[in-house]
């Protein structure tokens, strides 16, 4: 007999640890070489663990259970046959011998036999059923507004007595329990990844001095290159013409600008990057994850779109990997695809700096004098105030509002068709 110990591969640097998020397989299935057979969760991602080899499983860890990078998780037989294909129609044929004796039964007549009661067997206690208040009970009950539901009998088979009513408690005024409703209380562990998640969200309010600045962008001029272009850019490069790619080239253009909001804080040093590494949040089955597009400053339109698309079908598919979520030095998030008007944002360490965009609203704003509708957007900006000053966030943002409200000339260097390689 042949037996492969399966081993917790490294999912990335700095990870010496997994959860076993879920099994996907039972104790004694077959499986197939490169069948998924676990999810495993580290502090950074959910991946997926594929079979070595094909042959008979054996589980040794459990769901929920924190393992070593290397250690041994399953065996596989390799030797194992695989089970045959014959089983499901032997198990049918059993259960076509089952149904006959039920088919035998229906054509039994049961002779109806009526019996006069007995006196005896109809005694004052039988009168309630089950967990049932008795006429002094329930008197009392409804006189403090308490369901009988909500109290538990000490009489015989359950009943509720006078004395079970006077001791109920009432339920607070305007508390759940006073509507009879369900009081089902669940209880889940977190996952790794999300109890990595909330310490770090909770380090990054403890340990900085986070603040916000907003403004809002004009989307008129990306709403009109949209409509005009989107067909002919998806028709050429096989993506969609979004929003992203217009923000992500606004960000990194303001990025070169204010060089202080690309960088982070390390200790008594801070340390700047020559390079845009845009993590762009994604919502997925496990929570929000934050790919990077890696030197994002050097990204055409069509370039951003296809890297996004890509990394976020990952995310949702639950194929990202580690080292295609590290090393970010900005973060863009956008609340409003769920409806969000305005958000602060929290900072993604050990970035210094994230952009939150919002849901886009048909607002009346003035023009030359003039009011009219245009489409508009909140935008947000959080900063750790111990290295980016005001005056960085407030002009970095309003570098990402030129760029918003104006795309063609700062951009697109005044040629939109060049732009988007059309």
């Amino acid at each position: 007999m042949s037996i492969l110990e399966m081993k917790v591969p490294s999912p990335g640097e700095s990870i010496t640890e997994v959860e076993i998020a879920t099994w996907l397989v039972q104790d004694g299935d077959y499986v197939e070489k490169d069948q998924p057979i676990a999810e495993v969760d580290s502090d950074k991602a959910t991946l997926e663990l594929p079979a070595e080899q094909s042959g008979i499983i054996t589980l040794k860890a459990e769901e929920g259970e924190v393992v070593q990078v290397g250690q041994v998780v399953c065996l596989i037989d390799v030797d194992a046959a695989k089970p045959s294909t014959d089983a499901p129609a032997a198990a049918d044929k059993t259960a076509e011998n089952a149904e006959a004796p039920k088919a035998e039964q229906k054509t039994v007549e049961k002779p109806e036999i009526v019996q006069e009661p007995k006196k005896e067997e109809k005694p004052a206690a039988a009168s309630y059923a089950t967990g049932s208040p008795s006429p002094a009970a329930r008197k009392i009950l409804d006189e403090k507004g308490i369901s009988s539901s909500q109290v538990s009998g000490t009489g015989k088979d359950g009943r509720i007595t006078k004395q079970d009513a006077e001791t109920a408690a009432v339920p607070a005024m305007g508390s759940a329990s006073s509507t009879g409703g369900s009081r089902a209380v669940s209880r889940t562990k977190l996952s790794m990844l999300r109890r990595k998640l909330a310490g770090r969200l909770v380090s990054v309010k403890n340990e900085t001095a986070m603040l916000t600045t907003f403004n809002e962008v004009d989307m008129s001029e990306i709403f009109r290159i949209r409509k005009q272009y989107k067909d002919e850019f998806s028709q050429k490069h096989g993506v969609g013409l979004g929003f992203m790619s217009f923000f992500t080239k606004a960000v990194t253009r303001a990025l070169q600008m204010y060089p202080d909001v690309n960088a982070s804080i390390d200790g008594d040093f801070k340390t700047n990057y020559e390079f845009c590494d845009i993590s762009i949040a994604v919502s997925g089955p496990k929570g929000l994850m934050v790919p990077v597009l890696r030197n994002a400053e050097n990204m055409t339109f069509r370039g951003v779109e296809a890297n996004i698309k890509s990394l976020a079908d990952k995310v949702r598919e639950g194929g990202i990997s580690v080292d295609e979520m590290t090393g970010g030095t900005f973060t863009i998030t956008n609340g409003g695809v769920f409806g969000s008007m305005l958000s602060t944002p929290i900072i993604n360490p050990p970035q210094s700096a994230i952009l939150g965009m919002h849901n886009i609203i048909q607002r009346p704003v003035a023009v030359d004098g003039q009011v009219v509708i245009r489409p508009m957007m909140y935008v947000a900006m959080s900063y750790d105030h111990r290295i980016i000053d005001g005056r960085e966030s407030v002009g970095f943002l309003v570098a990402v509002k030129e760029g918003i409200d104006n795309p063609v000339e700062i951009l697109m260097n005044g040629d939109e068709r060049k732009a988007l390689e059309l």
